[in-house]
């Protein structure tokens, strides 16, 4: 899977991707949110709205990539997850510490 990015104001990035988020396409999402925190954009946003399935090593990555955003000072947010991600989320108990948004603008601060 390969993840799109989208540069939202001067600090925030909108990373997108379509399909499974898992151990292959974990580390693609942690190095895409790796290279957006070193140009600069430590606030991301991943819309989720097209990841139909994530595992145990997709979740890792997520967690991974939170820690990464909160120790430049930014933070990671996570948009419009389906209904079998949600269920990973929330059996994990993460979505205590990643609140899913309903929309992108939510999600970026856009929407006031």
């Amino acid at each position: 899977m390969e993840f799109t990015t989208e540069p939202v104001g001067d600090d925030t990035v909108i990373v997108r991707g379509d399909g499974r988020l898992n151990m292959v396409s974990g580390p693609v999402l942690r190095e895409t949110v790796t290279k957006c925190i070193a140009t600069g954009r430590p606030r991301v946003v991943v819309d989720m709205s097209r990841i139909q399935f994530m595992d145990s090593s997709g979740l890792g990555a997520l967690i991974s990539c939170l820690k990464s955003a909160r120790e430049a000072s930014g933070e990671l947010r996570i948009v419009a997850p389906s209904s079998q991600v949600s269920m990973v989320l929330k059996l994990s108990k993460v979505d205590s510490i990643l609140a899913p948004y309903d929309t992108v603008e939510a999600a970026s601060g856009a929407e006031q």
